[in-house]
């Protein structure tokens, strides 16, 4: 098992079925499904420094170009942060919300970024109540009128939109329901904030502490519908 979380894209349910040797596809997907869920640490430090902040729709295509954008309702829409490390990225995070009203997106920075940051967003009006925040510096990069694409402006979140869809479509052929995308979410920050580790092997020590201290959950539980 250690093999399935020391690298670095992980294993789909196919691959551990085949690996460990298991009987069923159910079984191992469980498995999966019961890791991914300890890959969160309860408390966990929250970002700092200089994070960009974005979201991004993860899912089925869209249909009709009266659906593009933030208006489309076949994709799961995710807000994300990431720090900026330079030219580098640091830490990551994801939520998958509803909708992109301030309500939300204000929610998710707060719960997410540490007071006295620096947030990095574009011109979104979801996001201007963080300039009624005193405990945060806030960037705004507008895209219209510049003549800079949004992946220029907010380099470091649109890569890492770029890198969880290409896992999720490479390892998991893109077949994630929307219930449990939140938690393939969480494994993808698990092993990205960790990509710099030395010793592989510590992930799975360190999933194993976590898991101990998670609560189980049973197979009827997982496939509950949402």
């Amino acid at each position: 098992m250690w093999w399935v979380v020391a690298q670095k894209t992980g294993a789909s349910a196919y691959n551990l079925m085949d690996f460990m040797g298991f009987g069923s596809y159910e079984t191992a997907w469980t498995w999966l499904q019961k890791l991914r869920r300890a890959m969160v640490r309860p408390g966990r430090d929250k970002l700092t420094g200089i994070v960009e902040v974005d979201e991004t729709y993860i899912g089925g295509m869209e249909i009709g170009k009266g659906n593009q954008g933030r208006g489309a309702v076949t994709k799961t829409l995710v807000v994300v942060a990431t720090e900026c490390n330079g030219k580098q990225i640091g830490r990551v995070r994801f939520k998958c919300i509803p909708d992109s009203s301030g309500k939300n997106l204000i929610e998710f920075i707060e719960d997410t970024i540490e007071p006295g940051s620096k947030i990095i967003t574009d011109g979104w009006t979801g996001y201007k109540p963080l300039s009624k925040l005193d405990k945060y510096e806030h960037e705004v990069n507008v895209i219209s009128g510049t003549g800079q694409m949004a992946h220029e402006l907010l380099p470091h979140v649109h890569m890492v939109d770029s890198l969880v869809k290409r896992w999720l479509n490479g390892t998991h052929q893109g077949k994630v329901s929307p219930k449990h995308l939140p938690h393939y979410l969480d494994e993808f920050a698990f092993r990205f904030n960790r990509k710099l580790s030395t010793y592989r092997g510590k992930l799975f020590y360190r999933l194993i502490q976590q898991a101990v201290d998670t609560p189980p959950i049973p197979f009827k539980e997982i496939i509950k519908p949402a």
